[in-house]
């Protein structure tokens, strides 16, 4: 397949549609341009028990962002673009590395900007775990229509119930996040609207279905609480929820909230009105997870 095939001559590929020409190799507001760059390829133990349980979450890196919110623990690989360029074929080569490893899964990290690439590498490395996308939550329905075809569990962010804070944290000024993210929550439930498992290493692995994650953020303890209400209003227990209190500041922020870890209260609080609403079943973590030694290396 040719370039010409893979890349927009304006695009459109996130919510942002800055009409860059991708095909020519001029850079969209997310950084991304003609080429694929992926910081890193390895086996990830620190999601969600079903996305990589003792064997690892096969993951791949990818840079750039259309997002960038300032605190992002990844922050080399979202604004600063580190990484290689790579082929399609060499794309290929990393997803049969990471099957060959054992990984439960293939786990495509903030990928949209690579849609059609990803799509192609995919149908090429007859892969035979599941592939998940794990994304920020800021996506068209066109493309989470595009990327159903391979695509078999969603692991997706809802960040903010308000719009005012998403722009504020983020270098792109995106003032429409949680009207967008809804929709895509929704677009990806309908191809994805049963959650299903198997056993994988004698581990519950989940083969298809919608994992949801919110991370409160420190002094931001009501905006999590009506993202769980906006979550539960549209979309109840069809979702699986979880819920992270793993920020770690990486960086000195201007907001003074932000330069330190969630307290214990903040999320006691949090989860207790998890409960509250009626969500049934939720990943929630435990312990000091608030730490670097949690962030890959790039």
């Amino acid at each position: 397949m040719q370039k010409s095939s893979l890349l927009p001559t304006h695009c459109d590929w996130c919510p942002l549609a800055c009409g860059a020409n991708r095909l020519e190799g001029n850079s969209g507001l997310c950084g991304a341009d003609d080429e694929i760059y992926v910081a890193r390829h390895s086996l990830h133990h620190w999601e969600e028990p079903p996305i990589s349980g003792k064997s690892g979450s096969g993951t791949i890196f990818f840079s750039n962002c259309s997002m960038k919110c300032i605190y992002c623990q990844n922050h080399k690989i979202s604004f600063e673009g580190a990484g290689c360029i790579v082929s399609i074929e060499e794309l290929i080569d990393m997803c049969q590395d990471l099957q060959n490893q054992g990984a439960m899964n293939i786990n495509f990290v903030t990928g949209t900007h690579y849609r059609s690439q990803i799509i192609s590498a995919v149908r090429q490395a007859n892969l035979d775990i599941p592939v998940v996308w794990n994304t920020s939550g800021y996506e068209t329905q066109a493309s989470v229509s595009a990327l159903s075809s391979i695509v078999d569990v969603w692991l997706t962010d809802f960040k903010y119930s308000d719009n005012d804070l998403c722009k504020k944290l983020s270098m792109n000024k995106i003032d429409n996040y949680r009207d967008i993210a809804l929709e895509a929550i929704s677009t990806m439930l309908d191809f994805c609207d049963t959650r299903k498992f198997d056993i994988f290493n004698e581990e519950a692995r989940m083969t298809k279905g919608v994992i949801v994650r919110h991370l409160l953020l420190p002094g931001h303890l009501d905006n999590s609480k009506e993202c769980l209400r906006l979550l539960y209003d549209n979309f109840g227990n069809e979702i699986k929820y979880s819920i992270m209190n793993q920020y770690t500041p990486c960086n000195k922020l201007e907001y003074d909230e932000l330069n330190s870890s969630a307290t214990e209260e903040e999320y006691e609080a949090l989860l207790n009105y998890a409960d509250e609403l009626g969500i049934d079943d939720y990943y929630w973590q435990q312990g000091d997870t608030a730490k670097t030694s949690f962030i890959p290396d790039f």
